[in-house]
């Protein structure tokens, strides 16, 4: 049942996990080397971290949707399943 899960390969993973630390990378680099005042950078900086927390969220919040509606969609089979079952046993 996990590898019905499991369906993002150990690469994929990689990528993506690397993907997002080099962007972090990249958006802190800017800011800090920006010819800008101190204030300005530092509000920069806590837009970026608002950004990368909300993003995180939301990816989150709908990939627990889309679980919960897998797991209503089963639980709908399986009463259909059953109901079909004692109407065949009962005819």
């Amino acid at each position: 049942m996990y590898d019905e899960l499991q369906s993002n390969s150990k690469s994929w993973l990689f990528f993506v996990k690397s993907s997002f630390v080099c962007a972090l990378v990249a958006m802190a680099a800017g800011i800090i080397f920006s010819p800008a005042e101190l204030m300005v950078k530092g509000y920069l900086g806590v837009c970026a971290l608002f950004l990368v927390s909300t993003t995180i969220t939301l990816s989150k919040t709908m990939r627990d949707e889309h679980e919960q509606s897998r797991l209503v969609h089963k639980i709908s089979e399986a009463r259909t399943q059953q109901l079909i079952k004692e109407f065949g046993e009962a005819a």
